[in-house]
């Protein structure tokens, strides 16, 4: 190993290190102010639950933060080569660029098999132990759901609003029951609940918050654009069920390859076409990814070196847009799936692709300055 090596590959390691600290605890934090925002709305959350998101959170953080992290590095330390003109004094001791590249790489394919381990087995437990967390919260103090005077979006469709509380009584009612998706057969009509009172009834045993309304008033939309409404002196409708069993097993997001494949090739499966695509574009997403550091170090080393040796920080400007494009290509191909069909997998591939061509054809013209 040359002596260029350890000191180029010890910069790009730490600053990697350094870049993926930072990145995650931005990520981490935001993304636990948004979980916990939705049921402590307006209440400080227990510090065990803080804990306990975070080390779920972590491992799925790390798939964008260790490559955008390796790219920050990979252009801050060629950058700094080419500015203090280290850079040209290996060219001319007769090291080449793609010599120079080699520890780059190499710790790129290592990341990459890191990242791949943590897309393929730990990311997607993880998110599920996330969800699971929440609910564990909700079991034991289901109260916390109606907090009055926020508005509680946690229900599956429907937002609740409280006036006021009083012990077990809530005054001031409020819920709107608003499908996802409104053109499906099963969705249930769109509605608006008023009670003067309410009184919350939590049964333990079989995991569901009840709510006795008293002096109700219940409008409801129909298809055909009519308006139904009902008066009751008192009503009790079930409102939500936070036993384990409410939660969706099958999300593809939570599930490692092995489980994924094991839903597609059950025959028993009732997985809907959309939905077995879904599954399968999900494998293709988590290999993808788990060569951003490869592709994004193809053409991060050839800008880092063009951006400081013009002076300008357009090269790195560039670099950054392209690390938020990569990401951000992936996810719109994930997210119109349905239109692109089978194509999407194609689709999922193509930041790679075109990362590696954009940095041949930049290795190429640096070759020769």
């Amino acid at each position: 190993m040359r002596i260029s090596d350890r000191y180029i590959g010890r910069q790009v390691l730490f600053g990697t290190v350094y870049s993926v600290v930072a990145l995650s605890l931005i990520f981490v934090l935001g993304t636990i102010y948004q979980r916990v925002e939705e049921i402590f709305t307006g209440q400080p959350a227990p510090i065990s639950l803080v804990g306990r998101l975070i080390l779920s959170i972590l491992p799925f953080s790390l798939t964008f933060t260790i490559p955008w992290g390796f790219l920050a590095a990979v252009l801050l330390v060629f950058g700094r080569l080419s500015s203090e003109n280290e850079f040209v004094g290996m060219r001319m001791a007769g090291i080449s660029l793609q010599r120079l590249a080699l520890p780059v790489f190499l710790i790129a394919a290592a990341l990459s098999g890191l990242c791949f381990y943590l897309n393929v087995a730990v990311a997607p437990h993880a998110k599920a132990s996330g969800s699971e967390i929440l609910y564990d919260t909700i079991r034991k103090n289901p109260q916390a759901l109606l907090n009055p005077g926020v508005a509680q979006s946690q229900f599956k469709n429907q937002k609740v609003f409280v006036e006021s509380k009083a012990g077990e009584i809530l005054e001031g009612f409020h819920l709107y029951q608003v499908p996802a998706d409104p053109t499906a057969a099963e969705a249930p009509p769109p509605a608006y609940v008023h009670a003067g009172e309410v009184a919350l009834v939590v049964d333990q045993k079989k995991q569901v918050l009840r709510l006795t309304l008293k002096d109700a008033y219940l409008e409801t939309w129909k298809p055909d654009g009519s308006v139904e409404m009902a008066i009751a002196r008192e009503a009790e409708p079930w409102l939500f069920d936070f036993s384990r069993t409410a939660r969706k097993k099958d999300r593809a997001s939570q599930m490692d390859n092995a489980e994924i494949r094991a839903a597609l090739s059950d025959a028993t499966s009732t997985l809907t076409p959309e939905r077995r695509a879904n599954f399968q574009a999900q494998i293709s997403q988590r290999y993808a990814f788990s060569f951003a550091c490869l592709a994004l170090a193809c053409v991060g080393i050839p800008l880092g070196i063009n951006a400081r040796r013009k002076d300008t920080s357009t090269g790195l400007a560039i670099s950054v847009a392209m690390g938020a494009g990569y990401f951000l290509f992936t996810i719109l191909a994930d997210n119109f799936r349905g239109a692109l069909g089978t194509t999407s997998d194609i689709f999922l591939w193509m930041p790679n692709v075109l990362c590696v061509a954009i940095g041949y054809f930049l290795f190429r013209r640096s070759r020769f300055k």
